[in-house]
């Protein structure tokens, strides 16, 4: 429908060379009575062109090469709005375009060829993934998914790091777990991992190797069997929300390949680094930033900065198109100074696209949950996926704009009710399924042939809804905001539950309730590609 306006405007720029210095907006009115779309394009042009906004619009309107069959009327409203009314024969058509296109309704081939790197989780295997990480996970893979939907070729990967002091840490952690399964009295340090999973680890060690290194703490197998275990239990976990990485990247790579001394060789031979009290700084108060900052300490360690220029760095040289990272808001303030980076080594930062998402807090009768019951002061994702499972997760996760604190309400989500957005979602695909087996014992089937009937308010307005869905999912993808689209499923969930209460299917006359059938079949086809694009279960039967 709004294609069909901007070509209407498009071919008036033949004859209206001033349209060309505008941009077509199109919005719904509030009043059914106002048309489908309404532009204020003529207001647009009111200081231009020194004539009053409603003379333009009748201008524009008389250029226009408009099909009857298509446009039933366009009038002048207001101030100068132009309203477009569309003819219920033409919006009806939607119905069947759905049903024939079925799982590709919605699906672009825009951006075809164009190859996306999509960075999140990036968790060091140094614990479980928390609720927070969870968050992470469900917004990078459903963020992968949309751009999918509209064409990119999209690698979804993990960025890990398994040297360093954590994971030097992480080793000490589940040697002093294991001395005291040998019978030492042992004083936990404050700052090691805590929680039963290093327990665990360190009995897996004794298991396997009795007292074997009760002398030797240092040993690698504590940190390396602390990696292993970890690290497959993060996978585990994100195959339980139904999320699979196609690269995991090391950081410890970066240094083995030379990158990190090539990347400090070049910002000294260009003369954007120094040292100063020992330290490695790089100038990044030339690159844009306010301050320098330090990219190899006193001691040799570089901190995050250098590393992650060359992990970018990396991205860029494996031919991305579109490079995504999904950072929480701890990050806000340091993922600049990587840009920074990145523009100094020539390449284009503008690629580079950061996603920062707000935290997750875990109420319960309206009041924040603080502890796990098993795992140190933290509540894990498997425990959040077994109290109220994975397509509650993955949906709570990406049903409110990222850039929003989120607060994950226990009681909401366990509830079979409307009250549960994934619930009344589900429903309503369910309910759907349930008329169709109905109507099917009456020997009626979807027609196209008169769905011209479809023409209620009621009717109209949700068949009408059905064409906004392609350009949902196009906006959805393009700005990184799953959020929209769940809003807009959850609004045709709303609108398919008002057409049930008001329009008989069976009941009604044979035409008309073969075109209903139709409708809602259409319905639940998009309404499963909506959950399909969040992993989300359509099922038949609730």
């Amino acid at each position: 429908m709004k294609n069909y306006i901007k070509s209407l405007f498009t071919k008036a720029e033949e004859k209206l060379d001033y349209l060309k210095d505008i941009k077509i907006q199109l919005s719904v009115p509030q009043e059914v009575s106002h048309g489908d779309y309404s532009t204020n394009a003529a207001m647009l042009l009111t200081k231009k062109l020194k004539k009053n906004p409603r003379e333009i619009a009748k201008e524009i309107i008389d250029n226009f090469d408009i099909d009857e069959s298509i446009i039933s009327k366009i009038e002048i409203a207001g101030p100068g709005f132009i309203n477009f009314f569309f003819t219920v024969s033409y919006v009806n058509k939607i119905v069947k375009v759905i049903n024939d296109k079925k799982n590709s309704f919605g699906k672009s081939a825009k951006y075809n060829g164009i190859k996306a790197n999509v960075e999140f989780v990036s968790a060091n295997p140094t614990g479980p993934l928390t609720v927070g990480h969870g968050r992470n996970a469900v917004l990078g893979d459903t963020v992968a998914k949309l751009l999918e939907e509209i064409g990119y070729d999209v690698d979804r990967e993990y960025y890990f790091n398994n040297a360093g002091r954590q994971m030097r840490v992480l080793g000490n952690s589940v040697a002093a777990r294991y001395r005291e399964l040998l019978g030492e009295k042992i004083e936990f340090n404050d700052e090691y991992y805590q929680g039963e999973y290093i327990k665990d680890i360190a009995k897996k060690i004794y298991e396997q190797y009795g007292d074997k290194y009760k002398d030797n703490s240092e040993d690698d197998i504590f940190k390396d069997t602390a990696e292993k275990e970890i690290f497959k239990d993060i996978k585990q976990t994100l195959e339980a929300i139904n999320i699979k990485f196609d690269n995991y990247f090391n950081e410890n790579d970066l240094y083995e390949k030379g990158e990190i001394q090539r990347l400090l060789d070049f910002f000294e031979e260009k003369n954007l680094s120094y040292k100063k009290d020992g330290a490695v700084w790089l100038k990044l108060s030339e690159l844009g930033q306010e301050v320098d900052k330090v990219i190899v300490k006193s001691t040799g360690e570089p901190t995050y900065r250098l590393p992650d220029i060359a992990y970018h760095k990396s991205k860029f040289d494996r031919n991305y198109d579109l490079i995504i990272d999904i950072f929480g808001s701890d990050h806000n303030a340091t993922y600049p100074d990587v840009l920074a980076g990145i523009s100094a080594l020539g390449y284009d930062k503008e690629k580079v696209k950061v996603i920062i998402y707000q935290f997750v807090t875990i109420l319960e009768k309206g009041q924040v949950v603080k502890m796990s019951t098993r795992k140190a002061n933290y509540i894990t994702l498997d425990e959040l996926i077994d109290e109220v499972g994975k397509d509650v997760v993955r949906y709570f996760f990406i049903m409110r704009n990222s850039t929003s604190h989120m607060n994950f309400d226990l009681d909401v989500a366990k509830q079979q009710s409307d009250e549960n957005p994934v619930f009344y979602l589900k429903y309503a695909h369910a309910r759907i399924a349930s008329i169709l087996r109905m109507v099917k014992e009456q020997n009626l089937n979807a027609s196209f042939d008169n769905l011209d009937l479809l023409n209620t308010e009621t009717e109209q307005k949700l068949v009408k809804y059905l064409h906004k869905y392609p350009e949902e999912v196009m906006l959805a993808a393009k700005n990184y905001e799953p959020h929209k689209l769940a809003n807009y499923l959850e609004n045709l969930a709303a609108l398919f539950h008002r057409f049930y209460t008001e329009c008989r299917i069976i009941g009604s006359e044979k035409e008309l309730a073969e075109a209903r059938i139709a409708l809602i079949l259409a319905v639940k086809i998009v309404l499963k590609n909506g959950l399909n694009i969040f992993s989300i279960e359509a099922p038949e039967k609730m």
